[in-house]
């Protein structure tokens, strides 16, 4: 299954990339999965995308947690906290 993957603020500087689409195995089902597998490519997902860092995500445009379901072609976004002042 295809997921389009969209990388904003400090996430998009690790990576060095704004947007991919990743081809995921079948047991890649969730968002949560979906990172874990991006941070087992190694440097520098495994450090943009650690689990122990902060990151929001958002699935569809719409915000989402770890156990949210892939579909086919999906939007999958992650991007740090904002703060507002």
């Amino acid at each position: 299954m295809d997921i389009n993957l969209k990388y904003f603020a400090s996430v998009r500087e690790a990576l060095g990339r704004s947007s991919e689409t990743v081809a995921v195995p079948p047991e890649v089902s969730t968002v949560g999965a979906l990172r874990a597998f991006l941070v087992a490519r190694g440097a520098p997902w495994s450090e943009a995308l650690a689990e122990g860092r902060s990151l929001r995500m958002a699935c569809n445009q719409v915000m989402c947690g770890a156990e949210t379901p892939l579909s086919a072609n999906c939007e999958v976004a992650f991007f740090p906290p904002v703060t507002g002042g």
